[in-house]
């Protein structure tokens, strides 16, 4: 037990890294438009990082909720683009499709208006959604879209599926709410979050002013399996059931930062689900988020050619090849910039927590 928090105990799980991807992996919460300086993109968290994980050659459902608008209609053309599953993607006859004012200052850094209410605000639980997660291979959910009860509660529903539950904190204020974080992380298996983030969760729960022991002291006082802390230009560090992964950061032009955490999510997850081992998936993730940060959006607009290319690769093969963040090359460092893998072993199955709250 840490300052109150007792690790909750796990269970046994059929589910756990290894194996094909037969289920697909369920995103859930927000999908908005970003209103950038360089125009309209489509985007929110599950939103990106189920894109990211489609191109990677893993299957991935969007659950969201959308406006009975213009908008909408574009969200789900838009998703079914890039690969994502759509099929769990509400419509709201009456709030309207998410929308964010985003600014960008010369550093490439992002500061965010999120217009509210909006109809991912109010994801119902229905059947079809209960029995998707139910099978689902891994679920992914955040903090933002927790901000409404009605979200709120069906994301605590699906905590009681038994794959993997897989945590980005994703800290938006107003909406960063220290009881809904600290529930989120008790049901959470694998955890990433910013180094930012992690100052703050480290005030909140008293894990420590050391990154190492603040990281720590997060995965024992909520028992979780991976704990992934990105550092923007310094890399990312990664804690894997007590082993120590560090990925020194790549030199690239900075446009914008929006969506690299989000990408660099789901090649790490891609990563894990494939068994790689932890220090490639670690480069194979810092090497994605650097390249997003040379785009405009969260998510390039040549995500749909490398995901064709996949599809036939898979047609071709008759399998998912491993997943590597195939446009993530368009990123590689330049001379003398920082670069190099960390140490790390083989990626091993969490163990589920014991499902129910």
């Amino acid at each position: 037990m840490l300052n109150g928090h007792a690790a909750r105990p796990r269970g046994s799980s059929s589910r756990g890294l290894h194996g094909p991807p037969i289920q697909d992996i369920l995103c859930v919460g927000e999908v908005l438009w970003d209103a950038l300086p360089a125009g309209l993109f489509l985007g929110g968290a599950p939103f990106n990082v189920a894109c990211h994980l489609r191109a990677a050659g893993v299957p991935a459902t969007l659950v969201s909720r959308v406006g009975a608008d213009a908008l909408g209609e574009e969200v789900l053309r838009r998703a079914a683009r890039y690969g994502v599953g759509v099929d769990l993607v509400q419509t709201d006859p009456a709030l309207p499709t998410g929308f964010v004012r985003v600014t960008v200052d010369d550093s490439g850094n992002a500061e965010f208006e999120i217009v509210e209410p909006s109809a991912w605000d109010a994801i119902e639980p229905t059947d079809a959604l209960l029995a998707r997660a139910a099978a689902a291979r891994a679920i992914v959910f955040g903090s933002l879209a927790q901000r409404n009860t009605v979200t709120r509660a069906t994301i605590e529903r699906l905590w009681d599926a038994k794959g993997l539950m897989v945590f980005d904190a994703n800290l938006r204020p107003p909406y960063d709410d220290r009881e809904i974080i600290r529930r989120s992380l008790q049901r959470a298996d694998i955890v990433k979050l910013n180094d930012d983030e992690l100052r703050r969760l480290a005030t909140w729960f008293d894990l420590g002013p050391d990154m190492r022991e603040a990281t720590a002291a997060l995965a024992r006082a909520f028992a979780c399996t991976i704990v992934c802390v990105t550092r923007g230009r310094d890399g990312a560090v990664l804690w894997h059931d007590g082993r120590w992964t560090e990925q020194p950061g790549f030199e690239v032009e900075v446009r914008d930062t929006v969506g690299a955490g989000d990408a660099f999510l789901a090649v790490l997850l891609a990563g894990l689900l494939a068994g790689t081992d932890d220090s490639t998936l670690l480069r194979h993730a810092t090497l994605m988020g650097a390249w997003v940060v040379t785009q405009s959006g969260a998510v390039p607009p040549d995500q749909p050619a490398v995901i064709a290319e996949r599809r036939s690769a898979e047609r071709t093969a008759g399998a998912v090849a491993e997943p590597a963040p195939e446009s993530a090359s368009q990123a590689a460092p330049r001379p003398g910039s920082r670069g190099g893998q960390g140490s790390g072993g083989r990626a091993a199955a969490p163990r589920r927590k014991r499902p129910g709250r």
